[in-house]
């Protein structure tokens, strides 16, 4: 049988065809699955959707190589953050090549190794591979790594589940061995409205969130003085209140308030005790006194999303790889989240290694080197060549 001959692009022709595509995490993918799908049948590879419950986005897992578990995926998520507000010299789903850098939406944070990733892909068939290379592409990661979710829990039933997992993140192609944990809450403090010249009638929502907020910088300044990694920008997990909404005219008791605070957990910190500290508080300082009042007043704390700290074991097998396959002998922590968690917490070792310098992630005018896309074209030929083995 002959094999599919489909079309050999460069990762740069790739990447301006993935950034043309304005995946923003609040519109749908499809188009791009689309794309990556056809462009993977034209050599010969079959991939399956694992679709959003709404139809209106999809993940995109492909096999190379011999078709079981095993071997290794590479990991990359397809949407991207808004342009809103932002004011960009060019069109941000135009790629735009100036001075040795790569502009556009997403050339950074990460369409940059999804390019590199399929511009490899006539190598790899190429090859005679012992070992499969999956590619594994998500949605809504900016919002929470949302889509890998359904993903990783078809590993090992309708998808071949990798022995370890590459997430191309923009690491400057170092290798990232932890990250920090976000998670995120939103607090909701129901009173009772009142006249504000009758004030002790109601119970005033905005200062019992006051209360709860203080108890969260308490908590804060208590992590400062606890876990230091140095390898971390901080060293120690932080925890901050990122919005608020309370009250609705200056003549009531606020009968509403609610808050959204996130932390950034170092790995070794467990969130249920920031959770279970300020829930203590609340049944202990805060509902007696509103309850006195009104009955019906209440705190409801929520979960909103979580993703947890990433650390691999010291023996990690992909972390000596990832190592390997970059000529490097040190591993790095990074203080934002990744998939790289999810995959390990599924029994998938992983590490975090790929093209572009966060830095430029999220920002006008987001750009990445050509030299960091050559780079990441060095170590997945490498990938290649150990999959042989």
């Amino acid at each position: 049988m002959t094999a599919a001959r489909g079309p050999i692009l460069t990762p740069v022709e790739l990447l301006a065809r993935l950034v043309a595509f304005d995946t923003t995490s609040y519109k749908n993918n499809l188009g791009l699955i689309a794309f990556v799908e056809d462009y993977l049948r034209a050599h010969g590879v079959p991939s399956q959707r694992i679709v959003s419950d709404d139809g209106q986005k999809s993940s995109l897992y492909a096999t190379i190589g011999p078709a079981d578990e095993g071997g290794i995926a590479l990991s990359g998520h397809t949407d991207v953050v808004p342009v809103d507000g932002q004011d960009w010299t060019s069109d941000p789903f135009t790629l735009r090549a100036e001075g040795g850098r790569l502009y556009g939406r997403g050339s950074a944070d990460m369409k940059g190794f999804l390019a590199a990733s399929l511009a490899a892909v006539p190598d790899f068939k190429k090859r005679k591979l012992k070992k499969p290379i999956h590619l594994a592409f998500s949605y809504d990661e900016e919002v929470g790594c949302i889509g890998v979710r359904p993903m990783i829990a078809e590993l090992g039933k309708a998808l071949p589940k990798p022995r370890m997992v590459i997430v191309g993140e923009p690491t400057s192609m170092q290798v990232v061995d932890a990250h920090k944990g976000p998670v995120r809450w939103r607090v909701d403090v129901k009173g009772r409205a009142a006249h504000s010249s009758m004030a002790h009638l109601g119970v005033n929502a905005v200062t019992y969130a006051t209360r709860l907020i203080s108890e969260l910088d308490r908590m804060e300044a208590e992590l400062k003085q606890r876990v230091i990694d140095v390898r971390f920008e901080p060293p120690y997990s932080t925890l901050q209140v990122t919005t608020i909404d309370g009250g609705t005219a200056t003549n009531i008791v606020p009968v509403h308030c609610s808050f959204v605070f996130d932390i950034r957990a170092l790995p070794g910190l467990h969130p249920d005790e920031i959770e279970d500290r300020l829930r203590r508080y609340a049944e202990t300082h805060c509902l007696p006194e509103m309850h006195a009042i009104a009955p019906e007043a209440g705190i409801d704390i929520e979960r909103v999303n979580s993703i947890p700290p990433f650390g691999a074991e010291p023996s990690s097998e992909v972390v000596a790889l990832a190592l390997k396959l970059t000529g490097q002998n040190q591993t790095y922590g990074v203080s934002y989240g990744t998939e790289a968690a999810l995959f390990q917490d599924a029994g998938a070792p992983s590490v975090v290694c790929g093209p572009g310098d966060i830095a430029q992630a999220h920002t006008a005018d987001e750009w990445i080197a050509e030299t960091e896309i050559a780079k990441c074209m060095g170590f997945l030929d490498r990938l290649g060549a150990w999959a042989e083995t």
